[in-house]
């Protein structure tokens, strides 16, 4: 009959247990202490996590609509970027700097300018690609990555849990 109630315990984790594992060990009681481990679960997903993952709380656009900001500064360039920087240049050259900086905060610059037309390939390894090589490259290019800074700390928890479960 005890045997019965045993299996039925479910044990998954030492905190179930309560008080009783550091009992025995502080007691001497190595028989209790070794069926106490034996009756927790081996099944790494049953395992709670430590860690607890942050709270969903609003996102970045809402907290943007909300405060009234504008869009970010975006990453990499679009299609209109290299005449907003045609703009900015040339309200430097006429009004000043006060000018330049109003216009890079209402219309912000990307980060960087990749080079167009290389089929997402560094400038230099495109030019050096012969004729027939670059031919056989897709028509398209690749989409830029969305990528969200906000985003990192819970991918990072997420990418060591599940490394930690697979024993990666």
């Amino acid at each position: 009959m005890q045997i019965h109630s045993l299996d039925k315990a479910q044990l998954i984790n030492e905190v179930q247990l309560g008080s009783q594992l550091s009992h025995a060990v502080e007691g001497g009681r190595r028989a209790d202490f070794a069926l106490m481990l034996a009756l927790l679960s081996p099944e790494q997903l049953e395992i709670t996590p430590v860690d607890a993952l942050p709270a969903a709380g609003k996102t970045e656009s809402e907290l943007r609509a909300y405060f009234e900001l504008p869009d970010p500064q975006p990453l990499s360039t679009t299609e209109s970027s290299y005449q907003n920087a045609a703009q900015q240049a040339k309200a430097f050259h006429q009004s000043g700097l006060a000018d330049a900086r109003l216009l890079d905060g209402l219309k912000p610059t990307p980060l960087s300018y990749p080079p167009q037309g290389t089929k997402g390939m560094p400038e230099e390894v495109y030019h050096n690609l012969s004729g027939h090589e670059r031919r056989l490259l897709p028509p398209t290019e690749d989409a830029t990555i969305k990528a969200s800074p906000q985003d990192l700390y819970l991918s990072l928890v997420q990418a060591k849990r599940f490394a930690e479960m697979y024993g990666v």
